[in-house]
């Protein structure tokens, strides 16, 4: 994934913008080892497909962006019935390196122009802090479950899922040399 370095004043506005470059990436990894598959197998009941459900973390990511920083560009929302994985994951990408501008502008401290956090139109905007990325982590960690409860569920795999654990690894390949806590 590449995404641009932002100035980030904070010690909190750059960890914000490494968590969730690491958070993104355990979304592209359980897709790159997803079986092609399970991507629209139908799940039981009325549950979302696997597609359906990344496609949704991707259109949620534009809609904070364009609610909470409107001056950033906003990434094309992502048809559910139509995306391929590979859409998929260029899109959560693109959304990706946004959220990470909205958050060191929040959390940078350089008095950046987000301001408040609108996680939707009808809900009460929240002034930002921790709250906010903890709020978008959450989001994002519900739907991971759900993706791998359903692929376990559809008889698909993920033998490699216990690897979004391995935050070391993750903060590496989204660019930090450290690790967790030593270079943010």
């Amino acid at each position: 994934m590449t995404t641009r370095r932002h100035k980030v004043h904070t010690q909190l506005g750059r960890a914000a913008v490494q968590i969730f470059a690491a958070n993104d990436r355990m979304n592209q990894f359980l897709i790159e080892h997803l079986d092609p598959t399970a991507w629209r197998a139908k799940p039981p009941g009325k549950a979302r497909t696997i597609a359906a459900i990344f496609t949704h973390i991707h259109n949620v990511r534009t809609k904070w962006v364009r609610l909470s920083a409107p001056h950033l560009k906003v990434p094309p929302q992502l048809n559910r019935a139509h995306c391929t994985p590979q859409q998929v994951r260029a899109g959560l990408a693109e959304s990706a390196a946004r959220c990470a501008e909205m958050l060191a502008e929040a959390l940078g401290g350089s008095g950046g122009r987000v301001q408040k956090f609108r996680r939707d139109g009808w809900a009460r905007p929240w002034q930002v802090g921790p709250e906010m990325l903890c709020y978008m982590l959450s989001h994002e960690a519900h739907h991971r479950g759900q993706v791998c409860m359903l692929a376990h569920q559809l008889g698909f795999a993920l033998p490699n899922a216990y690897a979004i654990w391995n935050w070391e690894k993750l903060w590496k390949e989204c660019g930090s040399s450290g690790g967790p806590g030593y270079d943010s």
